[in-house]
C-alpha cells in the first residue's frame, strides 16, 4: 500500500459548474486536482493520479466507465467515484454549494462491508398460463429456450395447433408458492387434451387437486395475481393479455430467466433475538404484519425469514425491536457511520442547516436527476444519502441525523409505492414526535411522496429548519443494531437542545416500560421465562422481580403470560431509566419453613395457596384444617410430616351414591303413590 495522499480530482463539467475547492479542502483530506474536462482534454491528469499508486477518488459518475477503463493499466488503483454534478453543481444554489460537496466526497469514500449473495438457479421449466391463443404464441415464441408447459384456465374456442411442440392443458391454479427455480403449485379442473379435437380443443375428464412444479411462471392469466406484492416475486412475470407491449416485455425477460442469477441476502435473522412467540402464547408480530411478499412466516417461538423470497424492502429490520432482522445492504451502523462523516464533513466544510435527503437508487436518483437537467437542482442545504430501499430506515438512522448536527431529514418515496409503507409512516411519526420534544422543532422528519421533480423542490423549499444541536455527537456506531439504537438514543439526548426525561409514544412504539400491581403479584417469575430480551429479571439470592427499561421492546408477552394479570404496558422513551441500574419492582422476603427454617418461595404466593385450599378443598377442612401445615414447609420437610402422620390423600369423604334411571323412575313412581311426597 502506498503511503502518498489520496487524489481528489474534481471538474467543472465544461465549466457548468462553480466548484469551491477551498470549502472541499476544509472538509477532505488529500492532494484535490481541478479540471474543466477531466474526461477529455485533461484526460491525462486522471492518468498522473494513478501513477503513485495512492487511493483516487473522483467527482463524476457518468464517465465512470471510461475512468475504470484507463484505470486498468494500473491495476494497483483503488477508485471510488462520486456525484457532485446532479446533487449539487447544477443547482441555483451553486455557489453556495461547496461544503456539500465536500460531504458528500467524503461520505463516499467512507467503506462498506461487503455483500452476502443467495443463488438461485433456473433449469428453464416454464409455465405459461393464460386463458386462449395468447398463451400458446407466447410458448411458441419461447420454446426454442424454455421447457414449456401451457396451462389454460376455463379456456373457451381455441384452435389446436398442428404440432404439437409442448403440452396444453387445462386447469385452474388454486395456489402458489416459491421462487425462481422451485416453484409449487396447486391446481383444480386439471384435464388433458384429446388427441382427436378436430375444430377447437377438447379435454378430457377433469379432477381437482393436481400438483406441478417449475422453474417459471408466465402469467398471462388476466386475474389475480399468484403472490402478494408479485412484481417483487423473483421468477413469476404477469402481464395484461389486453396489454401487447407488456406481454412483449414479460416474453423478453422469460427467455432470460435460465442460469444461476445472484441476488443479495438483505436481512441478517438471529432467531435467538426474535420476540414472536413463548410457551405458545403471540408477542411481536411487526415484521409478519409488515412483509409484502409473504417471505415471513411464525416457526415456533420466533419466526423464519426466506431469503429466496426476501425483496429486500427492509420493513421487518426497520420494525424489529430486538435486532433479530437486521437490514444488511448496509448494515445499520455502517449506513449511520456514513451518515455521520456527510454531516460532520459538511459542517467542517463550513455548512449549516443541514436537510438529509434519503432516497433510493431507482425512484429517488432518477427524480434529483430531473430536478437538476430540467428544474433548479436540490437546495445547497439539502445532503442526499442513498439507501437500497427507504422503508430500510429505522428510528436510530433518524435519530443519528439530529444527534450528529443536522437540522432536519426527508424521505423520498413514489407517488404509488409499491408496496406498503405504513411501518416507514409509523416510524416517520414517532421519530418526529421524539425530536419534537427534545426541543429541535416540530414536522421536522417527514416524507415526500412525489413524482414530480418541481414538487420535490417545492417541499424541499418548505420544509422547517430545526434548531440544529450546539454539541453535536462523534461517537462512531459499531455493532449489533440493538445495542447501536440504544447509544443512538443517548447520544440524541445529550445532544438534544431541550432535554426532557420521559417522551410518551403511541401504542406499538418499539421502547416503553411495564407497570406493576404489586399488591396482586406473587413473584412466580412466569413473566421472567417469557420476556426475550431479559428486560425483566429474578435475583437467585432473592424473592425480587426486577425491571432494565432500556431492553424493553413492548412485545406484551409479559403482560400475556402474567396469570395474575397485574402487568400492563406503557410505550414511552424514558432516558432516566435507560441511563439508571436494574430497578426493582416488587421483592419479599422468602418464606420460612415452619419445621426447618429454611427459606422457600414467597410470603404472599403461600398465603394464597393457603387461603385458596383452606376455603375450598376438603382435605385442609374442619378437623384436617391442621394439614395446612404441610403447605408451610420446604420440600423436604413435607414429604417427612406426610409419611410420619400417615397423610392419606384418598381418604375423602363418603360421595352420595351415584343415580340410575331406575333410581329416578323408582322416586317417581314412589312420589305418584304417595301425593304427599312422604
Amino acid at each position: 500500500m502506498s503511503a502518498a495522499p489520496s487524489h481528489l480530482l474534481i471538474c467543472s463539467c465544461e465549466r457548468t459548474m462553480p466548484l469551491d475547492a477551498q470549502a472541499i479542502g476544509r472538509g477532505c483530506a488529500g492532494k484535490i486536482t481541478q479540471a474543466n474536462q477531466l474526461c477529455g482534454q485533461e484526460l491525462e491528469r486522471f492518468k498522473q493520479a494513478l501513477t503513485d499508486g495512492a487511493p483516487v477518488t473522483v467527482a463524476c459518475t457518468q464517465e465512470a466507465p471510461l475512468f475504470t477503463e484507463v484505470a486498468e493499466s494500473f491495476p494497483q488503483a483503488q477508485l471510488t467515484f462520486v456525484n457532485i454534478r446532479e446533487t449539487g453543481g447544477w443547482s441555483n444554489g451553486a455557489a453556495a454549494s461547496g461544503p456539500k460537496a465536500a460531504a458528500l466526497i467524503a461520505a463516499a469514500g467512507e467503506e462498506m462491508p461487503p455483500i452476502s449473495l443467495v443463488t438461485l438457479e433456473s433449469r428453464g421449466v416454464a409455465l405459461i398460463y393464460g386463458r386462449d391463443e395468447i398463451a400458446i404464441e407466447a410458448a411458441q415464441r419461447l420454446a426454442d429456450r424454455l421447457d414449456i408447459t401451457v396451462l389454460l384456465t376455463r379456456p373457451g374456442e381455441v384452435t389446436p395447433r398442428r404440432t404439437n411442440e409442448f403440452p396444453v392443458l387445462k386447469g385452474t391454479i388454486r395456489n402458489a408458492r416459491g421462487y425462481l427455480g422451485h416453484f409449487e403449485l396447486a391446481i383444480d379442473d386439471y384435464a388433458l387434451p384429446s388427441p382427436s379435437s378436430r375444430a377447437r380443443l377438447v379435454f378430457g375428464p377433469s379432477r381437482d387437486g393436481a400438483t406441478s412444479t417449475c422453474d417459471l411462471i408466465l402469467d398471462l392469466s388476466g386475474g389475480t395475481p399468484m403472490f402478494p406484492a408479485h412484481e417483487l416475486r423473483p421468477g413469476y412475470l404477469r402481464a395484461d393479455p389486453r396489454d401487447r407491449a407488456a406481454v412483449e416485455r414479460a416474453i423478453a425477460d422469460a427467455g432470460g430467466l435460465v442460469g444461476t442469477f445472484d441476488k443479495p441476502r438483505f436481512v441478517y435473522f438471529e432467531e435467538a433475538l426474535c420476540a414472536h412467540s413463548r410457551s405458545g402464547i403471540t408477542g411481536c408480530t411487526r415484521c409478519l404484519d409488515l412483509c409484502p411478499t409473504a417471505a415471513i412466516t411464525p416457526n415456533g417461538n420466533a419466526v423464519v425469514i426466506d431469503e429466496n423470497i426476501c425483496a429486500g424492502c427492509g420493513s421487518c429490520a426497520s420494525v424489529c425491536p430486538t435486532g433479530a432482522a437486521s437490514y444488511s445492504l448496509p448494515s445499520a451502523d455502517a449506513l449511520m457511520r456514513r451518515l455521520r462523516t456527510l454531516l460532520q464533513t459538511y459542517r467542517k466544510a463550513g455548512g449549516s442547516e443541514a436537510i438529509v435527503l434519503f432516497h433510493d437508487g431507482e425512484h429517488g436518483e432518477a427524480i434529483i436527476d430531473a430536478l437538476a437537467r430540467f428544474g433548479a437542482g436540490l437546495p445547497a442545504s439539502v445532503l442526499p444519502l442513498r439507501v437500497n430501499e427507504v422503508t430500510q430506515l429505522g428510528p436510530e438512522i433518524i435519530a443519528a441525523v439530529f444527534a450528529y448536527g443536522g437540522s432536519g431529514a426527508a424521505i423520498i418515496t413514489r407517488a404509488k409505492p409499491r408496496h406498503d409503507i405504513g411501518g416507514l409512516r409509523r416510524m416517520v411519526e414517532m421519530s418526529d414526535s421524539i425530536i419534537s420534544a427534545l426541543g429541535f422543532g416540530a414536522g421536522l422528519v417527514r416524507i415526500i411522496e412525489t413524482d414530480d421533480p418541481d414538487q420535490l423542490r417545492a417541499m424541499l423549499d418548505a420544509a422547517p429548519v430545526g434548531l440544529a444541536t450546539q454539541k453535536p455527537a462523534g461517537f462512531v456506531p459499531r455493532g449489533a443494531k440493538r445495542g447501536v439504537l440504544e447509544t443512538t438514543f443517548r447520544e440524541l439526548h445529550l445532544a438534544a437542545p431541550a432535554p426532557i426525561d420521559v417522551v410518551p409514544l403511541a401504542a406499538g412504539a418499539p421502547f416503553g416500560g411495564v407497570n406493576l400491581n404489586v399488591e396482586g403479584c406473587t413473584l412466580c417469575h412466569a413473566c421472567v421465562t417469557a420476556c426475550p430480551t431479559g428486560a425483566l429479571s429474578d435475583n437467585p439470592d432473592r424473592a425480587m422481580l426486577r425491571f432494565t427499561e432500556s431492553l424493553c421492546v413492548q412485545c406484551g408477552l409479559c403482560e400475556a403470560t402474567c396469570p395474575e394479570k397485574v402487568i400492563t404496558l406503557e410505550p414511552r422513551l424514558d432516558f432516566k431509566a435507560w441511563n439508571a441500574p436494574l430497578r426493582v419492582l416488587k421483592e419479599e422476603e422468602p418464606f420460612l419453613c415452619i419445621a426447618c427454617g429454611k427459606p422457600f418461595g414467597t410470603k404472599s404466593s403461600i398465603d394464597r395457596v393457603l387461603a385458596k385450599l383452606g376455603e375450598k378443598h376438603w382435605m385442609f377442612q374442619g378437623a384436617n384444617a391442621k394439614r395446612l401445615d404441610v403447605i408451610k414447609m420446604c420440600a423436604d420437610c413435607r414429604v417427612e410430616a406426610v409419611v410420619n402422620e400417615s397423610f392419606d390423600p384418598h381418604a375423602a369423604p363418603q360421595r352420595p351414591p351415584v343415580m340410575t334411571t331406575e333410581d329416578y323412575l323408582r322416586a317417581r313412581d314412589a312420589k305418584k303413590g304417595d301425593p304427599l311426597g312422604s
